[in-house]
């Protein structure tokens, strides 16, 4: 991907002057280029009909999956609008692409404290308790910074800064939380760092600590594997992800009777719309109604 067409080159030019997260840009360009190489030729004197036409490809032929075609449409649709500067193209309105339905997996409290349970290493094992404590996504959680744990203020919540959307937020923590927080930071005293990596073979010579020192977070990837094989130890549901912790905090907040409104707030979501999905997982709520219809309804007399 070193000898871009010119139009690639200015797009690439174009996109990093936005405020896209590195991912998304990384995957803006890489769509425009398979685009380019599907055709063989710089994407910018291609027609409509041409755009059409791989759309079909990839849905029809590639059987793409929903969230591809999502951000294809929208690299390819800020390729030609913004960069090549087409005018009355109707391709990126005609182009829906289906929303998946299927509920999130969710694990009974039971199961999360399970699975949790069958990791023995302590940095791993803080770091998915807290994920599950707080909600978080993997990556905001081994990315935490000892300034975003405010455990002075009451109550004690987490900052978690440059979230998914470029969005901070504040997360309330139990104080047994931030106690053990506390606890596995003393471990290390790395300054910056929570979660930090391990350090290196030959670094670790240097320093007391082998975290004490490094400069980059624990990897996602560590984490995600980690959950993986304590899933599997556990024997709890098969398509739990380190996700589905995030899923069960929501659920059972939800079932403390926790607002959907506080709720979306800790999750960062935009819209309510996002978080009543867990009203649709909640058994406890399905018991409340049972109860409330059951008050409702006066069985007439005769």
């Amino acid at each position: 991907m070193n000898n871009y067409p010119l139009s690639i080159t200015q797009f690439k030019q174009l996109v990093e002057l936005k405020a896209y997260r590195p991912a998304t840009k990384a995957a803006y360009i890489r769509y425009v280029w398979k685009l380019s190489e599907h055709f063989e030729c710089d994407p910018a004197i291609l027609s409509e009909n041409q755009l059409r036409e791989y759309f079909l490809w990839l849905r029809q032929e590639q059987q793409a999956s929903p969230s591809l075609m999502k951000l294809t449409k929208w690299a390819l649709r800020c390729y030609f609008v913004q960069c090549v500067k087409v005018k009355g193209w109707t391709v990126f309105e005609e182009l829906r692409v289906p929303q998946p339905k299927s509920l999130p997996t969710v694990l009974a409290r039971a199961d999360v404290q399970k699975v949790l349970a069958a990791v023995r290493e302590p940095r791993l094992a803080t770091c998915l308790r807290l994920m599950y404590h707080c909600g978080l996504r993997v990556g905001e959680a081994v990315t935490l910074e000892v300034r975003d744990i405010l455990g002075r203020q009451n109550p004690p919540r987490l900052h978690i800064r440059d979230a998914k959307g470029g969005k901070d937020r504040f997360v309330p923590l139990a104080p047994a939380m931030l106690e053990e927080l506390r606890q596995w930071w003393r471990t290390h005293r790395n300054p910056k760092l929570v979660f930090p990596a391990l350090a290196r073979a030959a670094e670790r010579v240097a320093c007391a600590s082998p975290m004490s020192q490094t400069t980059q977070p624990m990897s996602v990837a560590t984490v995600q594997e980690v959950f993986r094989l304590a899933r599997i130890a556990s024997g709890i549901d098969p398509k739990a992800t380190t996700h589905t912790l995030r899923h069960s905090y929501a659920t059972h907040l939800l079932e403390e009777g926790v607002s959907l409104r506080q709720i979306s707030s800790y999750l960062g979501h935009e819209s309510l719309d996002t978080t009543a999905i867990y009203t649709h997982l909640t058994a406890v709520s399905e018991a409340r109604t049972q109860v409330a219809l059951t008050a409702l309804y006066q069985p007439r007399k005769p």
